[in-house]
């Protein structure tokens, strides 16, 4: 069951609402236009609020839904946690769009909504937070998402692996941010 759920999860991250609403729409390609990312960030600034909203509940619900699925499975916290983190790999890569995705901060959110809530209440407050005071969307990533290792360490050790992944694996793919974010050229809202 584990191995099929996390197919089904792989395959459901590749689902990348960013670029199908931008077809359906008409609106650019996000990967090709604003910042290049396939995410909800970039599709507030190519097609406005609406189709960001859009994508960002899309982008969520597919990190909570192969999490709860795992859950009525029987699946442990352990085991959903790496369900989660395949969904978290669809969107990075995803196989229906050439393996060129989002950074999987909203998916990830998703993923930890289903795992600890709590957890995921505290990584929204902080990425709120530090957008508030930086207007940074990738600097919000940045914070939050690592924030959430001590308190699942404390809470939710089982988790504590396939979270520490994940944070490597959005530090990586916001690498080219870091860069921006060192050199001050990091786009802000």
């Amino acid at each position: 069951m584990f191995w099929l759920l996390a197919l089904l999860a792989y395959l459901l991250g590749s689902l990348s609402f960013a670029i199908v609403l931008s077809r359906l729409a008409g609106s650019p390609d996000p990967r090709c236009s604003g910042s290049g990312n396939a995410g909800a960030t970039n599709m507030l600034r190519l097609a406005g609020r609406k189709m960001a909203i859009l994508t960002l509940l899309g982008d969520l619900c597919k990190g909570l839904l192969p999490v709860m699925l795992a859950r009525l499975a029987g699946l442990d916290l352990h085991a959903q946690a790496w369900i989660g983190i395949c969904a978290v790999l669809g969107h990075l890569f995803p196989v229906y769009f050439r393996f060129r995705g989002g950074k999987g901060v909203a998916t990830a959110a998703g993923m930890l909504v289903g795992l600890y809530l709590p957890a995921a209440l505290l990584a929204i407050v902080a990425w709120v937070l530090t957008l508030y005071l930086t207007r940074t969307s990738s600097l919000a990533a940045l914070i939050a998402t690592p924030l959430t290792l001590p308190l699942l360490a404390w809470r939710q050790p089982e988790a504590l692996l396939p979270m520490t992944v994940l944070t490597v694996l959005i530090v990586w793919r916001h690498r080219s941010n870091l860069r921006d974010l060192f050199a001050g050229r990091e786009r802000h809202f």
